[in-house]
């Protein structure tokens, strides 16, 4: 019982690609399709002129000598050898264009889907499996489209005209043939059933090592300090090791297909070879007829084994389109049909009523957080790694929703409000902000990229990039290098500091902001960054408790509670927590 249930489980996805393949991909391009079945009718029948006239050229034109039969059939092999190239060509310009074109879409699609996936998703899943989604898991769609599909029915149709001729030459000698094929086709079908769900680990494998690879390239300077060099090779090793095994068992059901096509279709041929002969001795049969039926043998034959070939490259495509529906099937963060509020205007006041989050199921991350942050007021966050300080500032930022409790912002439940309006209007600085391989200026640009020239010179100024990027021969159009790797902390943090001036947003979330300054760049941003939070709600985290005197008011948030609050001078006075974090900074 248990297994029915199973291939039940089964047999629904399945169905479910089929819809989607032949609703979203075949359907919309049913017109070119349709050309594309006319050029392989015209192929395949043009193919069938070659056997057809090896029988009038055996048995009339050498055994009686006629000239003007010769002249016929050279003009119809002629044209017949045309037909297939030109409809040949035609079919790879049209078919395997749109198959590339419809892949390029399919990756957009795709990419534009996972983008506005949660910040939740990102969290759990790693980088390296989603561009193995986007980029490798759509490349099988062109097997769909392109010459596959179209070589599917071309396949069927030589057969089937093939299998008629055939029968018309000598029925006994086809019918002979026809017990193999049978059999050839019953294994082909069990194969297909193996092979699907190991194209479809294929997947799965292949995402996770081009995710383990993404991080160790991304990392590499983590992993040349610790001298892990080898660690990785390993790791890549067992990866790699694990996708052999994969690729082997799919090559080991093909190659199968394969042989027994090989061994069928030699049992066929020795048959032919017996009873053919037998005939041709008896006087039933011609030697043109028996040419002619082993050439048409062959245009039976071929089709079906290239078909089975065909069979694999779809079952292939039927596995990618199934992870690539899996990510469709998702939920974007802009889909929450409970976000119907738009901010027309915006005042920037903030209020956290009873808070309680957890990222996962009986483990609250926070527990009752309360607290009011005005408009254009500095809010700091501070405490130990990992008390909830950064969880405060991503549900201020919407990038979380909490389990219970409200965030509201200008008297509005923030999980009502559409995600567009509000987060036009926010600005993040991140402890490890992150920039794109790309120049300096075009960093900045990044959060407004209308802005005009002097907009950004302003920017620049304000942030102090112009500073150093003035000791560059290329000033603010010198190349940054991945993740900006060519950049300091210091100089990469002032950069993410001038993206966020630039954006001139009315709530700011600064997480670390200058955790990566040195001294002297720390008094030059403290000055931006004073510029910068006037008349806009902000909220910091800070270790550097030195940078946060200035807030209006200070959390201290332990273990995901609130365990005081007030503004710099008066927690001193308090002696508590915030007290003993300070002075033992000051005392470093």
């Amino acid at each position: 019982m248990a297994e029915n249930s199973n291939n039940k489980k089964d047999k629904k996805p399945a169905l479910t690609t089929l819809r989607y393949a032949f609703w979203n991909i075949v359907w919309p391009r049913r017109r070119l399709l349709l050309v594309g079945l006319v050029l392989i009718i015209l192929n395949r029948l043009a193919g069938l002129v070659l056997p057809g006239a090896s029988k009038f050229l055996v048995d009339e034109v050498i055994a009686e000598g006629d000239v003007g039969m010769l002249k016929l059939l050279l003009l119809a092999v002629g044209g017949a050898v045309l037909v297939q190239s030109v409809t040949s060509f035609a079919l790879t310009r049209l078919l395997s264009v749109e198959a590339q074109h419809l892949i390029s879409i399919l990756r957009a699609k795709v990419q534009q889907h996972i983008i506005y996936l949660p910040v939740q998703y990102f969290d759990n899943t790693k980088s390296g499996e989603l561009v193995s989604r986007i980029m490798t898991d759509v490349e099988g769609v062109r097997n769909l489209v392109g010459t596959g599909l179209v070589q599917l029915f071309g396949g069927i149709l030589t057969s089937v005209l093939a299998l008629i001729i055939l029968i018309n030459i000598n029925a006994l000698l086809t019918l002979y043939v026809l017990l193999p094929l049978v059999f050839f086709g019953l294994i082909t079908l069990k194969a297909f059933g193996y092979i699907r769900p190991i194209f479809r680990e294929r997947g799965k494998i292949n995402a996770d090592v081009t995710g383990r690879l993404t991080e160790s390239l991304g990392g590499i300077r983590v992993v040349k300090g610790f001298h892990a060099e080898q660690h990785e090779i390993n790791v890549f090793k067992q990866g790699v090791q694990r996708l052999f095994e994969n690729v082997k068992k799919s090559l080991t059901a093909t190659s199968l297909v394969t042989s027994s096509a090989t061994l069928l279709m030699g049992l066929a041929s020795v048959g032919i070879m017996w009873i053919g002969g037998t005939m041709i001795l008896e006087g039933n049969m011609t030697v043109g007829d028996l040419l002619a039926f082993i050439l048409y043998l062959g245009f039976l034959i071929a089709p079906i084994v290239q078909m089975s070939n065909i069979g694999s490259q779809i079952t292939e495509a039927f596995a990618g389109l199934d992870r690539t529906e899996e990510i469709m099937n998702v939920a974007k963060e802009n889909e929450d049909h409970t976000r119907t509020i738009v901010l027309n205007s915006f005042n920037g006041d903030f209020k956290f009523e009873d808070v309680i989050f957890a990222y996962e199921e009986g483990n609250d991350v926070l527990k009752n957080i309360s607290f009011e942050a005005p408009a254009g007021t500095m809010t700091a966050l501070v405490g130990s790694s990992g008390s909830g300080k950064t969880t405060i500032a991503g549900l201020a930022a919407s990038f979380l929703t909490p389990r219970q409790g409200t965030v509201r912002v200008d008297g509005i439940d923030l999980s009502k409000v559409t995600l567009d309006s509000y987060r036009s209007l926010l600005g993040v600085v991140l402890q490890d902000d992150f920039l794109y391989e790309g120049t300096i200026r075009e960093n900045i640009l990044f959060s407004s990229p209308k802005a005009s020239e002097a907009q950004l010179l302003e920017a620049v100024e304000a942030a102090h990039v112009k500073e150093f990027a003035n000791r560059f021969e290329r000033g603010l159009d010198t190349l940054i290098g991945e993740r900006g790797v060519k950049l300091s902390g210091g100089q990469r943090q002032r950069v993410a500091i001038a993206r966020a001036i630039l954006a001139d947003p009315k709530v700011l979330i600064l997480d670390e902001a200058t955790s990566n300054l040195d001294t002297e760049s720390e008094l030059y941003i403290q000055e931006s960054l004073a510029q910068l939070m006037t008349g806009r709600t902000t909220f910091v985290i800070a270790h550097r408790l030195s940078t946060i005197r200035r807030a209006d008011q200070i959390l201290v948030i332990e273990d995901g509670e609130i365990l005081d609050r007030g503004t710099h001078d008066e927690l001193i006075e308090k002696r508590g927590r915030y007290y003993q974090l300070y002075t033992y900074q000051a005392r470093i």
